[in-house]
């Protein structure tokens, strides 16, 4: 089977609006989170336990319900999460505290949103009863 069957227009649009909603989501963390703790970008760190708890539900939903169209799964995953969590930023911030000389800041933050979100993910899978999925 041919991946061009996934190049649908659905697909794009779906993918396309899921990271739209996803990224507005994360700027509005950011604007709401971010001056409470100026030391930490709260936003950040919430987008990224959120969205990481959230693919941990996602993917066990997907996972126990296979009948559900996958335009659902590009939107939500691919999409949505994708558009919400970002290394990108987490990276820029570690860094930043870094080259101000707070590499005790940087190492908590990046062992944070490192194991915070693995284990947030975790807890998705729980919620939906899907830890056994790959064994």
């Amino acid at each position: 089977m041919s991946v061009l069957h996934l190049l649908s227009p659905l697909n794009f649009l779906a993918v396309g609006l899921g990271a739209a909603f996803g990224a507005w989501a994360r700027w509005l963390l950011g604007l709401a989170l971010n001056p409470l703790f100026i030391a930490l970008p709260l936003g950040t760190l919430a987008a990224n336990l959120l969205g990481g708890y959230l693919v941990g539900v996602a993917v066990g939903v997907f996972h126990l319900n296979t009948h559900f169209p996958l335009a659902w799964k590009l939107f939500a995953i691919t999409g949505f999460l994708g558009g919400l969590t970002t290394f990108s930023t987490f990276s820029a911030e570690v860094v930043e505290r870094l080259l101000a000389g707070q590499a005790a800041l940087a190492i908590g933050l990046a062992t944070v949103h490192l194991a915070g979100s693995l284990l947030a993910t975790y807890l998705g899978l729980l919620t939906v009863g899907a830890t056994r999925i790959w064994g």
